[in-house]
């Protein structure tokens, strides 16, 4: 495995959505941008579809995790039970580490390290 193919990031490790709005095709879902989630496993390393999408070679390839997040921190107005979930599949390149200490600017409630 090559380095840009090391996995970054275990289950259960913290993670911060990178916040910002590059033009053109992305992947990572507006709802999800500048929230904490709970890396739920690492789903292999693939092309990068942000560079596909342009007809380019997508290489190399980008680790892809399954991020976990509260539908209640996505979602203020959630009607549903408070410990409902939702999945999202996200490149390695949307995420930063949150460490105990902090959590970079992002805003988070609930038990530390759990979701």
């Amino acid at each position: 495995m090559s380095a840009g193919q090391d996995i970054v990031f275990a289950p259960g490790d913290r993670v911060l959505v990178t916040r910002v709005h590059p033009p053109g095709h992305r992947r990572t879902p507006y709802y999800v941008r500048g929230k904490v989630g709970i890396v739920e496993r690492s789903c292999g390393a693939h092309p990068n579809p942000e560079e596909l999408a342009y007809g380019w070679s997508g290489i190399p390839p980008k680790r892809l995790y399954r991020v976990r997040f509260r539908q209640r921190e996505l979602w203020p107005d959630y009607a549903g039970q408070g410990d409902d979930t939702v999945d999202v599949d996200l490149y390695e390149h949307w995420l930063k580490p949150v460490h105990a200490s902090g959590h970079d600017g992002a805003t988070r409630s609930g038990k530390e390290g759990t979701i």
